[in-house]
């Protein structure tokens, strides 16, 4: 009973506005929070730091929806993963912006040396830069274009992406010898790629024992 008013519930009308809406809220508060002060003695580096956070917290979100869909058996939670993902492009070009606006000053010569030169930045710019082909291709009709084999191929980078992501995260922390949040990232999206590598395994061990 709990499942299928779940299933309903994540089917109806209000679902993706409502999801869309939560997404949204944490980009409000900052807009806000820089608007009236509130973001503490270092504003910049809040904004920089808090954008980024919900970029990762966001896709671990995206990677735990077809385990979740498949585990509680919840089919409905597949229509929400798309603009999940979009969400995840969208604050880590925040993160990003930020960084380039707040501690660059748009001076895209510095902000090139700087990636050049630190490598935790070099590899969340390339998070973003992987990101990118996933957003532009995550509408219908890039899926017809492209060919469904094609673009499932594409969008297993975003596994790569959650390495990135995570590594950008632990070099960054590795200033001040700071782990312990980066450790619980790196667990969940852990958990949730082996979690993947064991569905592919059974996946494939089945078709094999299906051609003998």
């Amino acid at each position: 009973m709990l499942r299928e008013a779940l299933n309903r519930g994540l089917l109806s009308r209000a679902a993706k506005p409502l999801v869309f809406a939560l997404c949204l809220l944490p980009a409000a508060w900052l807009v806000l929070g820089a608007a009236t002060d509130q973001l503490g003695a270092n504003p910049a580096e809040a904004l920089i730091r808090s954008t980024g956070d919900w970029a990762l917290r966001l896709l671990c979100a995206v990677l735990a929806v077809t385990p979740m869909r498949q585990m509680l058996a919840l089919p409905a939670l597949a229509r929400l993963r798309r603009m999940l993902g979009l969400f995840v492009y969208f604050y880590a070009l925040l993160h990003l912006l930020c960084y380039a606006w707040l501690d660059m000053g748009f001076d895209v010569v510095d902000v090139t040396r700087d990636i050049i030169k630190r490598p935790f930045i070099l590899v969340g710019f390339s998070a973003v830069v992987v990101l990118t082909p996933l957003a532009l291709t995550s509408w219908n009709r890039a899926t017809r274009w492209l060919g469904a084999a094609r673009w499932q191929a594409l969008h297993r980078l975003v596994y790569a992406v959650a390495v990135l992501a995570v590594l950008h995260f632990f070099w960054m922390r590795s200033g001040k010898n700071d782990y312990a949040e980066v450790l619980v990232y790196a667990v969940v999206l852990g958990l949730l790629l082996a979690w993947r590598a064991w569905r592919l395994g059974r996946v494939r061990w089945a078709a094999r024992s299906a051609a003998r």
